[in-house]
């Protein structure tokens, strides 16, 4: 294996390049999309373990300084009372925690270093149809250009076009009831800590806010809606309407949430929230899928970059040792599934806290500090699981 094709120029497709460089497979990676996503996007969690991936090729450098450390956070209901608070980390991993970063400057700083390292991305570039050619793969893209490489991976996403060529049959992602909206402000005199993830199960609308220095505050809300709107009904509730049904369903709430909102002036909103818990095929031929394509997690797990990372860097090495493409396609299978659906189920379960009803918050409300309380007990260890996951990049993968 010389070269392969990266379908998908987001966050997951610039790493899995400059992994499989490092792997010595020269890749190009294909956009769909003409322009690049800079200005795009509200913010992500980048977990510890997602870093630990970064580490493995030498790009855990890169997102250092790029966001704002969130090593813990708190958990309020709507009367304001704190429920738990816990840490982002594990126990190896004790003493670090989260980063919150702006997606956009995540993914500028990924795809200028994939450029800066040789990596090719072309934009406009959608794919239709990929095929086996020879003793590798032909992929054919919209605008009637093709491509030949030895194997092909899918980085593109939740819709993910590879995903249905490799499988026709592939389940489509699964709706979660929950909207999307958020932001960035300034708002003096609110207070709070500095890198709190303050968590608000409110009465009828989760709200999640950070103090990241001075004044300024990050923020997001999650709306329920019980039916999956189209396109064209999300696409109809603007920016005023998205603010008056928020103004709605704070109203009851204690805390900042009716503040931080009206001091917004421009807010990103309108996302409805999918997950793709279980995938039957990741690969056939000389083609596989990584990270959303082939695991989606509500954003509620806080790991969706992270699990693309850890993808993307198990994936080139078992192309590494392997050589032998299904061998090393099976590897990376065995390597990855039972931990990305256990993510996808935690933020499936994480999610469905989020809008209850009197009985469901009444229960929340008693069962998460008991919770908060083994975890103090056991210092980490019950999210070791999850923080703690370490890619070898030096060992060799057995067959």
């Amino acid at each position: 294996m010389t070269n392969a094709l990266i379908i998908g120029g987001g966050i997951a497709g610039p790493v899995a390049a400059m992994a499989l460089q490092r792997a010595g497979i020269e890749p190009v990676v294909f956009e769909a999309y003409e322009r690049d996503a800079v200005g795009v996007g509200a913010f992500l969690t980048l977990s510890v373990n997602g870093v630990d991936a970064l580490r493995a090729v030498g790009l855990d450098g890169l997102v250092t300084g790029l966001g704002h450390p969130t090593p813990r956070m708190a958990l309020h209901n709507h009367r304001g009372r704190r429920l738990a608070e816990f840490g982002t980390s594990g126990t190896r991993t004790r003493g670090s925690g989260s980063t919150t970063v702006r997606r956009s400057d995540l993914y500028r700083a990924l795809r200028d270093e994939a450029v800066r390292r040789g990596v090719p991305i072309a934009h406009g570039a959608r794919l239709v149809d990929a095929e086996p050619a020879g003793s590798g793969v032909r992929a054919r893209f919209a605008d009637g250009r093709t491509a030949e490489g030895d194997l092909l991976v899918g980085a593109d996403g939740l819709r993910s076009r590879t995903r249905q060529v490799i499988d026709p049959a592939a389940p489509a992602p699964r709706y979660v009831p929950l909207l999307n909206a958020g932001g960035f402000t300034r708002l003096p005199g609110l207070g709070g800590e500095p890198g709190l993830m303050n968590m608000v199960f409110g009465k009828r609308c989760f709200f999640c806010w950070i103090a990241v220095g001075g004044d300024e505050v990050w923020w997001f809300a999650n709306p329920p809606q019980p039916t999956e709107l189209t396109p064209a009904q999300l696409a109809a509730i603007d920016a005023e309407d998205w603010r008056s049904r928020l103004r709605v369903l704070f109203a009851e709430d204690a805390g900042p949430a009716l503040r931080i909102i009206d001091a917004t002036d421009r807010m990103e909103y309108g996302w409805p929230t999918y997950d793709l818990p279980s995938v039957p095929v990741w690969h056939r031929d000389r083609m596989v899928i990584i990270g959303d394509a082939a695991h989606t997690a509500a954003p509620s797990s806080g790991q969706g970059a992270a699990m693309a990372f850890e993808d993307a860097v198990q994936l080139a090495r078992c192309l590494r040792d392997l050589p032998d493409v299904a061998e090393a396609f099976g590897a990376y299978e065995r390597l990855r599934r039972k931990r990305v659906e256990r993510v996808v189920a935690q933020g499936r379960r994480t999610s469905g806290t989020k809008a209850l009803g009197p009985l469901g918050r009444m229960l929340r409300d008693a069962a998460l500090p008991l919770f908060a309380r083994r975890v103090a007990r056991d210092g980490g260890a019950s999210l070791a699981w999850l923080y703690d996951h370490h890619v070898d990049w030096d060992a060799k993968v057995a067959a």
